[in-house]
């Protein structure tokens, strides 16, 4: 079962500033962790909202936002994707991650997997 990890973003990241040498030697431990369990599908660090846009709809008419956006805590700073037996697995995967700045926030969600008829309608071409 596939699992998204958004961590979210905080006031350091969302300034632009890099983690440390030491905090990539950190994170790139745990990613060897992540890969040497077979875990990892992906993931990667987000740049800050500052140089995102945001596209909300209003009645069906698309209207974009330049970031940077108002609720620091409400922003993703990064991602992975693990495949996991189970929830409680990657909620244990997930409280490992390195809290470089000190805290943060992980929300763990299952990506959904369409049946197969419903995959094919959706992409407009059948799955082999």
């Amino acid at each position: 079962m596939r699992f998204m990890m958004f961590v979210k973003a905080d006031e350091t990241t969302e300034a632009g500033v890099l983690p440390s040498r030491t905090d990539l030697e950190i994170m790139g431990k745990f990613n060897e962790e992540l890969m040497k369990a077979g875990v990892l599908l992906d993931g990667a660090g987000l740049q800050p909202s500052a140089k995102g846009a945001k596209i909300t709809f209003v009645n069906g008419k698309p209207q974009v936002t330049d970031g940077p956006f108002a609720e620091t805590k409400e922003q993703l700073g990064g991602y992975y994707i693990l495949e996991c037996d189970n929830l409680d697995e990657a909620i244990d995967f997930a409280r490992r991650i390195p809290p470089c700045s000190g805290s943060g926030c992980i929300e763990i969600r299952p990506i959904q997997v369409l049946p197969e008829p419903m995959a094919a309608a959706a992409t407009g071409k059948a799955h082999a």
